[in-house]
C-alpha cells in the first residue's frame, strides 16, 4: 500500500510544482514584456517613467510605471512572491521525494561515485545552497555594473557546476540538480532581494522618507536574469524524462548550450517588446545550438558486419529480423537478468509496485516489441537501469546494439561509459 501511495504523493506534489511553475513563469514574463513595452508621453505624471495600454478577455488596461514609487502608497497593493515561493518549495519536495529517498535508483551511480545515501543528499543539498552564495557575490561585485559580463560569468559557474555534479551523480541527477541550482538562485532573487528591496520602498513611502533608486534597480537586475534563466530551467526540468538528455557522457555541455538556446530565445522576445525589432538571426542561433545538442546526445557505435548484412536480408519486417537474430537468446537473458525484475506484471525490486511506464519485459516477444525503448534507455544512452543498479555490463550494452542493429539495418550507437 506504501508503494501506491507514495506513487501518488509524488504525482501530486509533481502537478503541484507544475501548475505554480506556470503562475511563476507567466507572470515573469508578462512583467518583463510589459516593463520593455512602456512608452514615455508629456502627459505623464511626475514621478512615471512609462505607460502601456493592453486588450485582453474584452477589456482595456491602462497601466503605468513609477520609476521608484508613487506619492502616496495605495491599501490594495498586490505583491507577486508566492508563486516564486509555491513552485520553488513543490520542487524541493519533489527533488527530496525521488532523488533524495530514492537516491540508489536515480540519484548514485556507483560507477563515478559510490556515496551512500546520505553523502549523495549532502552534495545535493550543498551544491545548490552553494549555487546561491556564488551567484549573490558575483552580483555584489564589480560585475554588476555590467549585465553581459555578469551573466557570462555566472554561465561558467553553471556549466562548471554541471560539469561536477556529472562527475558525482548519474546523468538523470546531475542534470536535475543544475537546475535546481538555477531554480533555487532565481527563488532566492525574489525572496532575498526583489522582495526585501521593495519592503524597505513600501516602508519608506509610509514613513514619509524617499526610497533609494538603488534599490528597485538591483531588484530589476535580478528579475531580469530570472527572465533569462526561466527556459533553461524547463528544459533541465523536462530532461530526466528524456535518456537522450542526460545520460551520456556530454550532459554537462548539454546543460551549457541549453543556456545559451534560452538566452537568445529570450533576447529576440525582449528586443521585440523593446523595441518592435524582430531579430530572427537569434532562432538562427538557437536552430545551430540545439543541433549540437542533438550531436552531443549520440556516442561513439559499432555494428558489425554479419549484422549489417543480417539487416539487409531481413529489411522487410524489422520484428522478424529480431526475434529470427542469432544473439537473440542472449539478448533475453540479458533483459531478464537485468531489467524484468522492475518491468514486469508484479515487479520484485523492492518499491517498485508496477512497471515503470507499463512497460513489461517477460517475453521475446515484450522485447522484440519494445526494441526501440531499450535502444533509447540502453544503447543510446545508460539511463536504464537507474544507477546501472544490476550491473548491466559494457559488453551486455554492445550485445543489445548488435542484436538491434539485426532489426534496424543502420549504425546503432553504444553510450559512452
Amino acid at each position: 500500500m506504501w508503494t501506491y501511495l507514495f506513487e501518488w504523493l509524488s504525482f501530486g506534489v509533481r502537478w503541484v510544482h507544475v501548475i505554480t511553475a506556470i503562475a511563476w513563469v507567466g507572470s515573469s514574463f508578462y512583467f518583463i514584456a510589459l516593463d520593455l513595452g512602456l512608452r514615455r508621453s508629456r502627459q505623464l505624471p511626475e514621478g512615471v517613467g512609462g505607460e502601456a495600454w493592453q486588450v485582453h478577455g474584452g477589456g482595456f488596461y491602462h497601466v503605468q510605471k513609477y520609476m521608484v514609487a508613487p506619492p502616496h502608497m495605495p491599501e490594495d497593493l498586490t505583491w507577486f512572491k508566492w508563486e516564486s515561493y509555491s513552485t520553488w518549495l513543490s520542487g524541493a519536495a519533489l527533488l527530496f521525494l525521488v532523488y533524495y529517498l530514492g537516491a540508489e535508483l536515480y540519484l548514485i551511480d556507483p560507477a563515478k561515485a559510490d556515496l551512500p545515501v546520505w553523502g549523495a543528499t549532502a552534495i545535493g543539498i550543498g551544491g545548490l545552497a552553494l549555487g546561491w552564495v556564488v551567484y549573490d557575490g558575483l552580483c555584489k561585485s564589480p560585475l554588476k555594473n555590467n549585465d553581459t559580463a555578469l551573466l557570462a560569468a555566472l554561465f561558467v559557474y553553471v556549466v562548471a557546476a554541471s560539469f561536477l555534479f556529472s562527475l558525482v551523480f548519474s546523468g538523470r541527477g546531475a542534470m536535475l540538480h543544475t537546475g535546481a541550482m538555477i531554480a533555487t538562485i532565481m527563488t532566492a532573487n525574489v525572496f532575498l532581494t526583489i522582495i526585501p528591496n521593495q519592503t524597505i520602498v513600501v516602508a519608506d513611502l509610509k514613513a514619509g522618507r524617499t526610497p533609494e533608486a538603488r534599490l528597485g534597480k538591483e531588484a530589476k537586475q535580478r528579475s531580469l536574469h530570472n527572465n533569462y534563466l526561466t527556459l533553461p530551467v524547463i528544459f533541465l526540468m523536462l530532461s530526466n524524462h528524456y535518456p537522450l538528455s542526460f545520460a551520456t557522457e556530454w550532459n554537462w555541455a548539454i546543460a551549457g548550450l541549453v543556456l545559451l538556446i534560452g538566452a537568445v530565445i529570450r533576447h529576440f522576445f525582449n528586443t521585440m517588446h523593446a523595441t518592435g525589432k524582430q531579430l530572427w538571426w537569434c532562432w538562427v542561433v538557437a536552430g545551430v545550438l540545439f543541433a549540437a545538442v542533438i550531436t552531443l546526445s549520440g556516442a561513439p557505435g559499432w555494428r558489425g558486419a554479419e549484422e549489417a548484412e543480417a539487416a539487409r536480408s531481413l529489411q522487410g519486417d524489422p520484428a522478424v529480423a529480431l526475434m529470427a537474430s542469432p544473439l537473440m537468446a542472449d539478448v533475453e537473458m540479458i533483459v531478464q537478468s537485468r531489467c524484468s525484475m522492475c518491468h514486469a506484471a508484479e515487479p520484485l525490486w523492492p518499491g517498485i509496485g508496477h512497471a515503470p511506464k507499463d512497460v513489461r519485459l517477460e517475453s521475446r516477444d515484450d522485447i522484440v516489441h519494445y526494441a526501440a525503448l531499450i535502444e533509447r534507455q540502453a544503447v543510446r544512452s545508460i539511463a536504464m537501469p537507474p544507477g546501472n543498479v544490476t550491473g548491466l555490463e559494457p559488453a551486455e550494452r554492445e550485445t543489445l546494439a548488435r542484436w538491434i542493429a539485426a532489426g534496424s539495418g543502420r549504425y546503432v550507437a553504444v553510450a559512452a561509459r
